[in-house]
């Protein structure tokens, strides 16, 4: 029996000013069990499953957690609470009423290995097995309490797992197994601790784990498994696959194995040695990562394959929606959906060999699209580019080496390289390089082929291909990412510090004679960009070109004059505070997105800006340290234009922000409301979208009694609930009318106000 577990249904959005995070959990690391709730840690997030109900809770930053990025798990079940440690060595504490943080380790400044690879919880102290010794914390007073530097002469050394007994502390490290009485008053000194490797039956190898049992102690060393008996050490299991962790879990020992062939399963063993249970499911079990025992059933944590469950009638397994991995390729919008790819090249323009593929956003559900789904795709790797077909919906994806995709309806995927208008690189001539992809108004997709001879090709809407080299040297014929402008014209980042290419193909595609190009550079004279290093590009609703570079951002504001003027770019000055300077000066700018407003979304490696239509002021910053963003390392940003919810790739996972500007309507004749009703209690913000650029918004009571009036951001107006006395509203139904630009009133809508 296999029943999969799944957060499918209609996406209910997010309040205004709120957060929700998009992060991958189909990879766990690591589990562990509370009374009636297991928890799974992948290495970005948490998830929960009720072991009754089978509800699963999503804990992420975004609901409280201190950090993005976990290394391991454990519920200490004597105070009642789950510890968390993450791989910046920062640590939570859940219980049943907050989390507590204990940033002692994070924040000690100390060389090494800080990171936390094992946790044990034992009454009032728990030791974390860490990169530089023991650390022992007060689970109360939430609190390092001491260090121990266990290595030969006091050195550190790391300890990947420790246990206890009634008689000794065991540490497994890289030095091997050693202990030291629990009678011991001064664990600190290394010379207390007895090297218990290299004799009475163990090899002077490492030790991986260590664990105990009705207070007996098993260690593992290459892949096998010894049991303390008086003082000899014997052999209690050889196992015939490589051994990937070792756990003891309700009085019994259970290994993850796997062998490089991809063999994998769970093994279940008693105190002597005996297999009592063999669990092995291809793609379900496929790099278990740690297994534990709760009531009798087995739960897996697998690399692959998620969470499951296992009981002596079948398997459940159990994955929250979700991209398969963060996004560091392109991410785009289109209508009510977001496309976002994993790819990614290095800052030499190297593929990286990204299997993740392509991720699709629709109705509150994530669709992935790889080799591991589809297996034709199984030679497309490092998609870094994506665009939608405008004709039917389909998507185009660009592989740097395997070519470009087009997935049409019903999954039918179709795949461009060889016998196409594709060239390969040059000097690599199994690899087809598509880099950037954009569709014109006539429904004719344009495409970058970094590395080839002839490096911008077009399909065109009748399905023939025409192809186009630039009359100017370009290095390493490196092009990326492609913008269409309303005239027509193509603008081309040049990766490598080759600058901004802009392409006219005249009257006639098909017709080189009319070609136009002109090549933009730093020097004023020759484009006046802030850097030759050009990373992204937008174009905002005057039809300016915003141009990110490594140095700031430059502003083409006569991009239809470019091949009759020059049209050098301008760098705007910004006000932040009490200081003003160039626009982003010294900030790699990755990432630039438009809202409804025409406020510009900026991404670098220090966060997300919102900044005015114009570029001259600094609305809002975000950072991951004065709001839940997943890391100051941003990648892409990309908004859906009917909600304003912001869509920004980072490091280490997606997260998106309800912004307050959603693009306008031509007609105010399909209003959106949220939430509505407004439920007891909110003090939020209510968004009213739909409405046209600019309109007035009036909320009167049934009478008629004016309530309070705004004008929307782009397409959509916000309220606080309030009067125009700054008082909440009573409960009741109140209706929404729109003036638009024109001075013509309409009855748009209602609010209804429950239990106020």
């Amino acid at each position: 029996m296999l029943l999969t577990v799944t957060a499918f249904g209609q996406d209910p959005g997010i309040p205004l000013g709120s957060w929700r995070e998009h992060l991958p959990y189909n990879s766990t690391i690591d589990v562990t069990a509370s009374p009636g709730r297991i928890y799974a840690a992948t290495p970005w997030s948490l998830f929960s499953v009720e072991t009754d109900t089978k509800e699963i809770t999503r804990m992420s930053k975004v609901t409280g957690l201190s950090e993005t990025g976990i290394s391991t798990i454990r519920y200490d079940a004597f105070n009642h609470q789950l510890f968390i440690a993450y791989t910046n060595s920062n640590i939570d504490v859940i219980d049943s009423r907050r989390i507590n943080n204990i940033p002692d380790l994070h924040r000690e400044t100390i060389s090494g290995d800080k990171a936390v690879y094992h946790i044990y919880p034992d009454m009032n102290d728990c030791y974390l097995s860490t990169g530089i010794g023991v650390v022992v914390i007060n689970p109360v007073k939430y609190e390092v309490k001491d260090t121990w530097q266990i290595g030969r002469n006091g050195s550190r050394v790391r300890v990947k797992m420790f246990a206890k007994t009634s008689s000794h502390f065991y540490a497994a490290t890289d030095e091997g197994l050693k202990r030291t009485p629990v009678t011991n008053t001064n664990p600190a000194d290394f010379n207390s601790w007895q090297e218990l490797s290299g004799s009475n039956g163990l090899s002077a190898d490492t030790s991986e784990g260590v664990l105990t049992i009705e207070d007996k102690v098993v260690t593992l060393q290459n892949d096998s498994l010894f049991i303390l008996t008086g003082s000899i050490w014997t052999l209690l299991y050889a196992s015939p696959l490589p051994v990937l962790s070792m756990e003891g879990s309700e009085n019994k020992i259970l290994i993850c194995q796997r062998e490089a062939s991809g063999q994998a399963r769970v093994t279940q063993l008693d105190i002597n040695g005996s297999v009592l249970r063999m669990i092995g499911q291809p793609g379900i079990i496929s790099y278990p990562s740690k297994a534990i025992s709760h009531n009798g059933t087995i739960w897996v944590a697998d690399r692959y394959g998620a969470l499951s469950e296992w009981t002596q009638g079948g398997f459940n397994t159990y994955e929250p929606n979700s991209p398969e991995d963060i996004a560091t390729g392109e991410m785009i919008s289109a209508g009510n959906t977001i496309y976002a790819t994993a790819g990614s090249v290095n800052s030499a323009w190297n593929y990286q060999y990204n299997r993740a593929g392509i991720f699709q956003f629709r109705d509150g559900q994530w669709i992935n699209y790889n080799q591991f789904r589809f297996p034709v795709l199984d030679s497309l790797m490092d998609f870094i580019t994506v665009a939608i077909d405008p004709r039917d919906g389909s998507i185009w994806a660009g592989s740097f080496g395997g070519g470009l995709l087009h997935i049409k309806d019903g999954n039918v995927m179709e795949i461009y390289k060889q016998s196409s208008g594709l060239q390969p690189a040059i000097g690599d001539p199994g690899n087809f390089r598509v880099s950037g992809l954009a569709f014109d108004k006539e429904n004719n997709l344009w495409i970058s082929n970094y590395g080839a001879v002839q490096y911008i090709h077009v399909l065109k809407a009748d399905n023939t291909w025409r192809s186009f080299s630039s009359p100017f040297t370009l290095g390493g014929n490196a092009v990326s990412q492609i913008l269409i402008d309303d005239a027509g014209q193509k603008w081309i980042v040049a990766p490598k510090n080759n600058g901004l290419i802009l392409f006219h193909h005249g009257t006639s595609i098909d017709d080189p004679s009319d070609d136009q190009w002109m090549h933009y550079r730093a020097q004023k004279g020759l484009g006046n960009l802030p850097s030759d290093d050009v990373l992204s590009l937008a174009m905002d609703k005057s039809g300016f070109i915003w141009v990110g570079t490594s140095d700031g951002i430059g502003v083409i504001q006569c991009p239809t004059d470019a091949f009759i003027t020059g049209c050098e770019a301008v760098i705007p000055v910004a006000k932040n505070g009490n200081f003003a300077n160039y626009l982003f000066k010294g900030e790699q700018v990755r990432t630039i997105a438009v809202d409804g407003a025409d406020r510009k979304w900026v991404g670098t490696r220090n966060g997300v800006w919102l900044i005015s239509s114009d570029g001259d002021k600094v609305i809002e910053r975000f950072t991951e340290e004065n709001s839940p963003l997943l890391s100051n390392d941003v990648k892409q940003i990309t908004i859906n234009q009917e909600t304003g919810e912001v869509f920004i790739a980072t490091e280490k996972g997606i997260i998106s922000f309800r912004g307050f500007a959603t693009a306008a309507k031509e007609e105010n004749n399909r209003l959106l409301i949220f939430p509505n009703p407004v439920p007891p209690g909110f003090t939020g913000q209510i968004a009213i979208s739909g409405v046209t650029e600019n309109s007035i918004v009036k909320i009167t009571e049934l009478n008629g009694q004016l309530v309070h009036q705004v004008r929307a951001l782009g397409g959509q107006a916000v309220w606080n609930g309030k009067d125009l006395k700054g008082r909440a509203v009573s409960s009741g139904v109140y209706l929404v009318f729109v003036i638009d630009e024109r001075k013509q009133e309409k009855l748009a809508g209602k609010i209804v106000f429950i239990g106020r």
